[in-house]
């Protein structure tokens, strides 16, 4: 077991989270929400998703509040786009990119998610290479949905995954580019804790240069187990939302939680002595202000039970054991 000094949380409640509200949330609430968690210690938040308003119309304001929230020196503010229109958006509102080449694991979710196949949007990676290398973006990431399991194909085999990644990194290579991270995302709750640990370390033993980062859903109540797993394998990279915000509308299960907290996760770090830079009381505030905006209780624990004012420091673990 090899522990993480500290974890970055990457917050996607306000992309994720309320793109998969059924009803609309007010411009002014995001703006007032993504203020406020800019003011926790989190160094990244995915504000918006430049997608159509046809299909999403909960982010037909992505300009509106990407000029409207109050940006804080240290923060990386991000957005979300599937489609090279899409990324033309993005490039001209002042929000940070990373140059990562994105496939679902998962044809059958492809196909409904983006109405292609893996293997066709496989195809269509050296267009998003040439956009990315002519608007000046290194190509380090690559990510894949649906990498542990599929409500509508089932079980991801690990083989087939490693497999798509070597093609992608292969691709990325032919062009130039080297890939220097992974994203891999649970995006229907499938994932169990030794599930994540035999991906973790078989892509560590074929890539051992490769950063592993892990978005994560509690869709089945594993979310938590399945961090304590990736911290375990010695990952630091975790994508979570305020309260439980969000989670895949694919998921099938009405009602079920969405992806992992980030109040959550953070106390659960700092119980272990693992630094977040966070303040979790800030969290919290955060967590009930995301209740008020969707008008209704969230899954995230911590606000529920309280943060404990004795937080054990890591000399104090060590010293347990």
């Amino acid at each position: 077991m090899t522990l993480p000094q500290r974890v970055e949380l990457y917050e996607v409640g306000p992309r994720e989270g309320f793109q998969s509200e059924a009803g609309s949330i007010r411009t002014e609430d995001k703006i007032a929400f993504i203020n406020a968690m800019s003011q926790t210690g989190l160094k990244n938040i995915e504000v918006t998703s430049f997608v159509s308003p046809k299909w999403v119309p909960q982010m037909a304001d992505a300009e509106i509040v990407l000029k409207s929230i109050e940006r804080v020196p240290g923060v990386a503010y991000r957005a979300a786009y599937l489609n090279l229109k899409g990324l033309e958006r993005a490039l001209t509102n002042n929000v940070t990119l990373d140059g990562s080449l994105v496939l679902s694991a998962s044809n059958a979710f492809s196909k409904r998610n983006m109405n292609k196949t893996t293997s066709e949007m496989l195809k269509e990676l050296p267009e998003w290479i040439e956009a990315y290398q002519k608007a000046g973006i290194p190509i380090k990431q690559m990510g894949f949905m649906a990498s542990f399991g599929c409500n509508f194909e089932g079980y991801i085999y690990l083989e087939h995954l490693l497999e798509i990644m070597g093609k992608v990194i292969a691709l990325a290579q032919s062009s130039g580019e080297r890939i220097q991270k992974v994203k891999l995302a649970d995006t229907m709750g499938w994932a169990n804790p030794q599930q994540i640990k035999r991906t973790v370390q078989a892509i560590q033993d074929k890539w051992p240069e490769l950063q592993i980062h892990l978005h994560l859903h509690d869709t089945r109540g594993l979310g938590l187990a399945n961090v304590y797993a990736a911290l375990e394998e010695g990952l630091w990279e975790f994508d979570t939302a305020i309260a439980g915000l969000g989670g895949c509308p694919f998921a099938a299960v009405k009602g079920a939680p969405g992806n992992i907290s980030t109040e959550d996760v953070a106390f659960l770090c700092e119980q272990m002595g693992i630094a977040t830079g966070l303040n979790l009381d800030a969290l919290v505030e955060c967590s009930k202000m995301a209740e008020g905006i969707v008008g209704r209780e969230l899954p995230g624990h911590l606000a529920k039970g309280g943060v404990l004012s004795d937080i054990r420091p890591r000399s104090w673990l060590q010293e347990q054991g």
